[in-house]
């Protein structure tokens, strides 16, 4: 199925605006259907997550895990950035708006594809000069293993994340990849 294309206006006022929004929604929902990750799409999710977000009528979840690990990391002195193919105003919103209330201060900053692609290593080479840190001073948690491959190829560390509703991985991949169930796989230990 090709690209939806968006007709030019052509002087029939009401109809024209109505086959224009149509259409739109047409290549959205196409763009969606192939899981495009393109910046202007997520860009129109986050205006949408703005809208439903301030109004109350959406909370974002995390795995159980999650927060309290990003806590105990943060206590240890390390940051904690997220790269998303969300993009930036999106992760803010979810952080700032969540079943644990609003956890924006557990995060250092953010990255979507502004930055580049998640697949391409030259992304992470670019977060680790905008933090002003080494990419193998980096850990990059992700569940899609080309993501994956790519921070590699930049000399980023990679854990895969397995979770329930991710895409399977490969026999190859799950004895190739440094695998977690559980955020609290990566805590420090304690200092006593």
């Amino acid at each position: 199925m090709g690209a939806v294309p968006i007709p030019a206006a052509s002087g029939n006022g009401v109809d024209d605006l109505q086959q224009m929004i149509q259409a739109v929604v047409d290549n959205v929902c196409w763009q969606m259907s192939l899981d495009r990750k393109t910046t202007a799409l997520k860009q129109l999710q986050g205006h949408m997550w703005r809208a439903a977000f301030t109004a109350g009528r959406m909370k974002a979840e995390f795995f159980a895990d999650v927060v309290p690990a990003v806590r105990k990391w943060r206590e240890a002195g390390m940051k904690v950035y997220i790269y998303s193919s969300g993009s930036v105003e999106a992760q803010k919103l979810l952080f700032g708006h969540s079943t644990e209330g609003d956890i924006l201060e557990l995060v250092d900053g953010h990255f979507d594809t502004k930055i580049g692609r998640k697949v391409e290593s030259e992304s992470y080479r670019k977060i680790a000069d905008s933090i002003g840190c080494s990419t193998n001073n980096i850990l990059f948690l992700t569940d899609v293993t080309r993501e994956a491959s790519a921070a590699e190829e930049a000399d980023v560390h990679v854990a895969v994340v397995v979770r329930p509703g991710n895409a399977g991985l490969t026999d190859d991949e799950k004895t190739y990849y440094s695998l977690i169930t559980s955020f609290s796989e990566l805590y420090l230990p304690s200092s006593t």
